[in-house]
């Protein structure tokens, strides 16, 4: 319990989707070269600045995200997700973010805009507060950062 006068740190969900385990292997043209353990370590370097606990999982199967994903209802205070290609596949994946109670910022490495047509669509984002893509690992650290202010706005 915090002690009076002080609030608790918010509490992040990080998820990473199918295939972001191989970055820095896969097509780093791409999806750049780092690694999915220099992403989380800058991640956890920013929430630590940002005053925030994060939880990072990442899993190549979609049904284990969508059990991470209803464990965390309740849990967390906002959710920072890379939802790779089930981005542009998953309706059960969309319902999972949309039923959290909690915000939502969707990231991607690349821009999903400039790449094959069929990765223009995402079902995850209308159901997002935001999405930032295309400024590889900076997608993430700007989208920690507006999660961030969107669930503990600095006081005026």
């Amino acid at each position: 319990m915090p002690a009076a006068g002080r609030r608790r740190a918010p509490k992040i969900l990080v998820v990473h989707g199918p295939n972001l385990n191989l970055l820095g292997k896969r097509d780093p043209d791409t999806y750049g070269r780092a690694t999915l353990a220099e992403i989380n370590a800058r991640l956890r370097a920013d929430a630590k600045k940002q005053g925030v606990l994060l939880t990072i999982v990442q899993s190549n199967a979609e049904g284990a995200i969508l059990d991470r994903l209803h464990a965390a209802m309740g849990k967390y205070d906002g959710l920072l997700i890379n939802p790779a290609g089930l981005t542009h596949t998953s309706v059960s994946l969309r319902d999972a973010v949309e039923a959290l109670g909690f915000p939502a910022v969707e990231v991607h490495l690349s821009n999903i805009h400039r790449r094959e047509a069929f990765r223009h669509t995402s079902f995850t984002a209308p159901v997002c507060v935001g999405t930032i893509a295309g400024f590889g690992l900076d997608s993430y650290l700007l989208g920690l950062q507006a999660l961030v202010r969107r669930i503990a706005p600095s006081p005026a």
